[in-house]
């Protein structure tokens, strides 16, 4: 089938499953107003059989909300049989949600009669005992007319047992000649005849339990009790007491000689009760009546449970398109070297890139596309930026600033992805590619752009998304486990190319599902920056964070929780209470637990041996790199750890806990050490450090050799390069298709 076809079904199942969810709740919050219905329906009993004349009333259980046997078969039938009134045995709808209770009054509305419920499981399930209250009245009650008593009882457990026996004595120790009739949702006296189902249990169920009831009813002097909870007919004595169960008005029945349809029609006259049950029959044989039965049972759901059936039906779809994708699509599990031809257009390529965040934001993915651009156009490409708008707007040449809808915090923008001017200056620009730096806003934006001007989408993976659960209003583990990886996967697999800046980060896309091309190429660095600083700088930010001459620590980190600050300051602690030679800290950066982080170096009393510098300008950078002995880090959440290879060009060696997005450039005992994260271990590295200055020496001078190798230079020609591959594989694609279309 053809995949846009099968995308189109996919999504307006999609749709349906959301529709009906949301009219369901908007079922729950427009419920009727209609309250103690039973109220007028007692009232109109009384008025109608008033004085000594005969009783007469139906009896119907297990209703089930049925359309074929309760609507249509047993209704017309008793109202056209001159009974005062009916009672349901219990289930009379067949689940208590807000649906079905609004077709139960559906159904009630063709009686021309009044009626009485007694309140069973199907009317407690779903939430429905509340629903029962409002609209009908208590779960248990009791009134009498000159001919009987009535007694309703809750055997659901809504109400407790030792409280309605109380209750029982109370109306029904006084001797009266009066019968008295119990309705109780499920059987006290197990049904003469084996059923398809188990029958109900409920409040009553347990031996001991039963045994009290039936005990009390009988020295009560009870004559019958009526009850529902199986889908059969059942007329016995026990202590004295008849014991009827009566399900054949709409649950499922077998339409057999212990199971079939039935209502019941009780006359009471001068304290004598009879009991007819009126059998309903329609289908000529016994095989068309068990197909009748699985018909009626099957409309019944369908016609009045027909928003849960289109959601059954909508999540199956759903499910078997998913595992048809899972299943049956051809994936790409190796290269396709055939179409992976650079093209090389003869003229600077044109390249558009969005992404979330950018300068002034300081931050791995802001830095990172500055250099690429940087690189880019030094090479004699052209390049257009579309990152959101920070502050007051001010002209830059090759950046389109978006307006922000939300600004949190100091410098976090989330911009606007419906501000026409971007398309209009994205399309006077004229991309060759689109390059997206995040999988989701504005990367989502560009990918519809990418689509529309039919130019190849390149996705750079910068970010663990499932490091940042803590900040997504979802429940943790949801979006650390599915959701963050499926989000990466499929925005990754609508892509043309995808570029990570590690192996380690290209496993991890290719273990999660991405089958597109993939390319490492970790995001280069400025060497010349890094050099060895002017000495009046380096002297002036020495008076202001060392002037009594520590050994200088640093890192560069946004205050977040996910970058693992908290295990740094914990190891100051213990490098501190060990007496090692005397150091200080410097954390460039600044983000949301900064007050959390200052209480944190306080309470630990590490006020002299930390500082949080705050938030640098890149340009500074440099300088805070050139004054240090040594870079430390303890994040375990980047794909890259470009600030390490940062420190490395200014030839620092590297103490940092050993994660994905760090081992691709941190050497252990070459260009520094990785370790597991422990405190413990991971101070052991640190101390030996600051005490070792000729391995600390050996360990910076490797760094810089190792930085050497990524410089923004070569890594700019290879990202080029993605592009031109990209635009050949499209090209290629094309001429393809239209070979075939010929």
């Amino acid at each position: 089938m053809n995949r846009a076809l099968l995308s189109l079904f996919f999504y307006a199942n999609l749709a349906i499953v959301l529709t009906i969810a949301g009219y369901r709740v908007y079922l729950y919050a427009s419920a009727p107003d209609s309250s103690a219905l039973l109220v007028g329906q007692i009232e109109a009993i009384e008025a109608e059989v008033a004085g000594d004349r005969p009783l007469r009333f139906a009896v119907v259980g297990e209703g089930n909300n049925s359309i074929g046997v309760l609507e249509r078969q047993i209704i017309p039938r008793v109202n056209s049989s001159g009974l005062d009134f009916v009672v349901s045995a219990g289930n009379l709808v067949s689940g208590g949600g807000e649906d079905k209770y609004r077709a139960l009054l559906g159904t009630l509305s063709h009686l021309d009669i009044p009626y009485l419920l007694t309140f069973g499981e199907n009317e407690y399930e779903e939430f429905g005992s509340a629903r029962f209250y409002q609209r009908f009245g208590p779960h248990f009650y009791s009134f009498a007319l000159p001919q009987a008593r009535l007694v309703f009882l809750d055997a659901t457990g809504r109400t407790p047992t030792d409280w309605q026996e109380r209750w029982l004595r109370d109306i029904l120790q006084v001797d009266s000649p009066k019968p008295v009739l119990v309705f109780v949702g499920h059987p006290l006296v197990p049904p003469e005849q084996e059923t398809l189902f188990e029958p109900d249990v409920g409040a009553w169920s347990e031996s001991t339990n039963r045994d009290r009831l039936l005990a009390l009813l009988s020295d009560l002097g009870v004559d019958m009790v009526v009850s529902a909870g199986a889908a059969t007919f059942s007329d016995q004595t026990v202590g004295g007491v008849r014991h009827i169960v009566t399900g054949g008005a709409g649950g499922f029945v077998l339409n057999d000689d212990a199971s079939f349809y039935h209502y019941l029609e009780v006359s009471i006259s001068e304290g004598d009760i009879s009991v007819e049950m009126m059998r309903v029959d329609t289908a000529p044989t016994p095989l068309m009546r068990q197909i009748e039965g699985l018909w009626f049972f099957v409309y019944s759901l369908f016609y009045v449970g027909w928003l849960n059936f289109l959601l059954i039906f909508s999540a199956f779809v759903i499910a078997g398109m998913y595992l048809y994708n899972r299943l049956f699509r051809e994936r790409r599990y190796y290269p396709d070297y055939d179409s992976r031809v650079a093209v090389d257009l003869g003229r600077p390529l044109k390249v558009v890139m969005f992404t979330n965040t950018y300068l002034p934001f300081i931050g791995g993915v802001a830095i990172s596309v500055d250099r690429l651009k940087k690189g880019l156009e030094k090479l004699g490409h052209e390049v257009l930026v579309v990152a959101p708008a920070y502050g007051q707007h001010v002209e830059e040449t090759g950046v389109v600033r978006v307006p922000a809808l939300i600004e949190a915090g100091g410098l976090i923008r989330v911009a606007n992805p419906l501000h026409p001017r971007t398309w209009q200056a994205v399309r006077q620009f004229g991309p060759d590619v689109i390059h997206l730096h995040h999988p989701f806003w504005l990367g989502s934006l560009g990918h519809r752009m990418a689509r529309r001007l039919n130019v190849p989408a390149i996705f750079t993976y910068h970010t663990r998304l499932e490091q940042y659960a803590h900040t997504i209003p979802l429940p943790g583990v949801l979006f650390r486990n599915v959701i963050a990886h499926w989000l990466v996967r499929r925005f990754a697999n609508s892509c043309d190319e995808i570029i990570v800046p590690t192996p380690v980060t290209r496993d991890y896309v290719r273990l999660i599902g991405v089958d597109r091309p993939v390319h490492v190429h970790p995001t280069g660095v400025e060497i010349e920056r890094f050099l060895p600083q002017e000495p009046c700088q380096l002297a002036a930010l020495r008076s202001r964070h060392n002037p009594d001459g520590r050994k200088i620590l640093v890192t560069v980190s946004r205050l977040s929780k996910e970058k693992n600050l908290d295990f740094l300051i914990a190891a100051m602690r213990e490098l501190k209470d060990r007496h090692a030679p005397p150091f200080r800290l410097l954390v460039i950066g600044d983000g949301e637990e900064r007050a959390h982080l200052t209480r944190t170096i306080r309470d630990k009393d590490l006020t002299s041996e930390v500082s949080l510098v705050g938030s640098v300008s890149e340009h500074h950078i440099p300088d805070y790199l050139g004054l240090s002995d040594l870079f430390v880090f303890a994040s375990t959440s980047e794909t890259q750890g470009m600030v390490i290879l940062e420190a490395m060009a200014a030839g620092l060696p590297v103490v940092a806990v050993n994660a994905s997005g760090v081992d691709a450039f941190v050497q252990n005992r070459r260009t520094g050490v990785l370790t597991e994260e422990n405190i413990e271990v991971w101070t052991d590295a640190v101390h030996a450090l600051l005490v070792n200055r000729s391995e600390r020496h050996a360990m910076a001078r490797a760094a810089l050799e190792e930085a050497r190798q990524h410089s923004v230079e070569r890594f700019s020609t290879d990202i080029a390069r993605v592009y031109q591959t990209a635009i050949g594989a499209r090209s290629k694609s094309k001429r393809n298709g239209a070979l075939r279309s010929s």
